[in-house]
């Protein structure tokens, strides 16, 4: 699916423009993508012209706070 110019597949981090938070693309529902929490959680839907590919940084922090979660043995 395309999203403000960039093809976003099912498992790649998305940055929510709307929220203000980075999700894994778990699918896509109607008008909407679907994204998850790094770390597990609850989806959320996210408009497709609010959601694009996140930037190194952001893709940093997304993974050192899933380690962290992992540490704490938050994520299933």
């Amino acid at each position: 699916m395309r999203m403000n110019g960039n093809t976003l597949d099912i498992g790649d981090l998305a940055y929510d423009e709307n929220a203000r938070k980075v999700g894994v693309v778990m699918g896509h529902e109607g008008p909407y993508v679907q994204l998850r929490p790094p770390c597990g959680g609850r989806e959320w839907d996210c408009p497709p012209d609010r959601a694009r590919r996140v930037t190194a940084a952001e893709r940093l922090s997304a993974s050192v706070a899933r380690t962290n979660a992992r540490s704490r043995g938050d994520v299933l």
